[in-house]
């Protein structure tokens, strides 16, 4: 393993640093909109980066380049998707937003429905966002632990402290700061690999190139049934359609994301923002894949089933510990630890971004409104939401600690668990936005439909995740409606 006091000094230096960047963005915090929105003066560019870090996380660090190595491209149509879904919210849900002076995501469906579909599409966020993210730090002690040799919870543990001292201190300021610093240091850690990677191999580039059936990107092959083209979460239909709705769901309807836009200092910039999000994000992407078919390269194409760490012989169990291996025992001392300082930098943009939007959540969705918050706590707001921000740290930590199958790929077990509730969520938007006659009771009714046939889908069938935004929205509109046929039927009969 060439990992060297060195490189343990450059990990510890960025991790203390993430520390100060919080102490000094801390500065003057009047109230709620400034620590959880940056007082609504962010720039646009930072913002468009820091959503760039925040969704991009250890699952694209470590899993996507996996992912690749032991199939193909194919995962790069639902990117396409995902641009084509930031094109939709940029000029769709944006301008819904900017109506009106929001706090949250969910401040626009209590303003459009009522204060308890407010509240109740709030604590589903939470809810999702807990199990979402504590899969996302769990990915992150992957490498940690592969290098370190400290079991999985001391890993999480280093991690998750260090975040949330950082978001906790300086809010969203320091969240988005902090965010823009992480992406170059986990893009430059990437570069660093590959160029060390076609540098190692006899041929450089050409020899990646070589395996040409890993560059497949277009499925075309819908199986011989539709119960084949709907488990196959790569076709060209599944991945555009479902990575279009997982994007409208995630960008226009999750706090976690939503939060940033709402920062900036008006609907022109956020519009920016996210335009600017959308042109990197699949840059990015096809960069990560591309990693992922040149390490295959450099392992002459052996399956990483037959690899083994060079430290005690043991067999990778999944295609998420190609990277770590690569970085443990094939870096240059120095070089191990800017890497691992982007492995973790990666983690924390999410890890920070999501302690931040629970907290905003719970505080001015759930808290601020109720009675309590009105009365006895108004004058209390810094306070209050500080210690929101430490209960969710707290418990995202403890959370991720809950996790330890390390066999599949954490990417598809993150973006499962998101898609679950993804469709009711984006389904009561597209409610409050296109289908004006709808009222509080029918949204409702179509919100918690979409939830209980997503039970059904996960439990009961061979559906691929890339259609489970989908047939939620799909439900929850057509159960709304329906409800409102009903209603107006037994109205008439009356």
């Amino acid at each position: 393993m060439n990992f060297s006091l060195i490189d343990v000094s450059i990990i510890v230096i960025y991790l203390l640093a993430s520390v100060a960047v919080g102490v000094y963005k801390a500065g003057k915090q009047k109230d709620s909109k400034d620590y959880f929105l940056g007082g609504k003066e962010l720039n646009w560019w930072a913002v468009g980066l820091s959503i760039v870090a925040s969704e991009t996380s250890t699952l694209t660090f470590i899993s996507i380049p996996g992912l690749a190595y032991r199939s193909n491209m194919m995962f790069l149509q639902l990117i396409f998707g995902y641009f084509i879904g930031r094109l939709l919210v940029t000029f769709i849900f944006i301008p819904a937003y900017y109506k009106g002076d929001l706090e949250t995501a969910y401040d626009y469906i209590g303003k459009r429905f009522g204060l308890r579909l407010r509240k109740i599409t709030s604590s589903v966020f939470i809810i999702t966002r807990v199990l979402a993210s504590g899969v996302r730090l769990f990915a992150t002690a992957i490498p940690v632990h592969i290098i370190t040799g400290f079991d999985y919870p001391t890993s999480i543990a280093i991690i998750g402290i260090f975040t949330l001292i950082y978001t906790y201190l300086g809010g969203l300021k320091a969240v988005v700061s902090m965010d823009v610093i992480q992406l170059f240091i986990y893009i430059t850690g990437a570069a660093i690999s590959l160029v060390i990677i076609l540098s190692g191999l006899p041929n450089g580039i050409s020899d990646v190139f070589a395996y040409s059936e890993k560059f497949k990107i277009f499925n075309f092959d819908f199986g011989n049934s539709i119960i084949e083209f709907l488990a196959s979460p790569y076709t060209i239909i599944g991945a555009f359609l479902g990575g279009t709705f997982l994007t409208m769901a995630s960008h226009g309807t999750d706090q976690l994301l939503v939060q940033r836009l709402l920062g900036c200092k008006n609907k022109k910039d956020s519009q920016k923002a996210l335009m600017l999000d959308a042109s990197l994000i699949v840059l990015q992407f096809a960069f990560f894949l591309f990693l992922g078919i040149a390490l295959y390269a450099y392992y002459n194409g052996i399956p990483f089933e037959m690899l083994a760490f060079n430290n005690n012989n043991m067999n990778l169990t999944s295609s998420d510990e190609i990277f770590p291996k690569f970085i443990v025992e094939s870096l240059p001392t120095g070089i191990s630890g800017i890497v691992i300082a982007g492995v973790l930098a990666s983690a924390m943009g999410t890890l920070s971004s999501a302690i931040s939007s629970l907290a905003s959540s719970t505080y001015l969705d759930l808290f601020k409104s109720s009675k309590l918050g009105k009365k006895k706590f108004a004058t209390k707001e810094m306070i209050i939401s500080k210690i929101f921000t430490l209960f969710w740290g707290t418990v995202l930590i403890g959370g991720a600690m809950l996790f330890s199958d390390t066999k599949n790929p954490v990417v598809e077990l993150g973006l499962t668990i998101a898609s679950f509730t993804y469709g009711g969520l984006l389904g009561v938007f597209l409610l409050g936005i296109f289908f004006r006659h709808i009222n509080e009771k029918e949204a409702i009714t179509g919100f918690f439909a979409g939830i209980l046939i997503m039970v059904y889908v996960i439990y009961q069938t061979s559906i691929a995740y890339t259609w489970y935004t989908m047939i939620g929205v799909a439900t929850t509109i057509i159960a709304a409606n329906l409800m409102r046929t009903m209603r107006r039927k037994q109205t008439i009969n009356k």
